[in-house]
């Protein structure tokens, strides 16, 4: 894209920030489906629900089915089936809260976190240096705009 439609989209003008979307999303889309897939996981046939489970696991560290499942806004049951999949191929260690030993905690396989957290953390990186330079107010109105966009993008599609 040229400065001169980079400078008119910077002006307000909608259609052309539009344009500069649509141009630019696929681009963004095609980078991200080029990002190798670690053999361990390239015969899973994993949902952008698992990479998201998985992209909570590797920041956040172990936590709970519940912790899991209200951060992906999804039922319990949901998350306990991926995370009962994920952990029959070996991806992901379920074990007792020793603090509650109803509940389970649920972690990225050991042998796996490297090869997770190889394919994963570029991107979060790549997040959080463009996010950096901007004011929580700018980072808040940046992902409220994306969460709006996939909501009018789903509304859209349900017509």
């Amino acid at each position: 894209m040229t400065g001169h439609a980079r400078h008119e989209a910077g002006k307000g003008d909608v259609d052309s920030a539009v344009r500069e979307l649509l141009l630019l999303m696929p681009r963004m889309a095609g980078r991200v489906k080029r990002i190798p897939v670690p053999e361990v996981l390239q015969s899973q046939s994993l949902a952008p629900r698992h990479l998201s489970l998985l992209s909570y696991l590797l920041l956040d560290g172990p936590m709970t089915v519940n912790d899991l499942a209200a951060r992906l806004e999804v039922a319990p049951t949901t998350v306990s089936l991926m995370v009962g999949d994920l952990s029959g191929k070996g991806i992901l260690d379920r074990r007792e809260d020793p603090s509650d030993r109803r509940r389970r905690i649920v972690a990225i396989a050991p042998e796996q976190h490297d090869a997770i957290a190889a394919w994963l953390a570029p991107g979060a990186e790549a997040w959080r240096r463009v996010l950096t330079p901007l004011s929580p107010a700018q980072r808040r109105l940046f992902v409220d705009t994306l969460h709006a966009y996939e909501a009018a993008v789903a509304e859209e599609r349900e017509r």
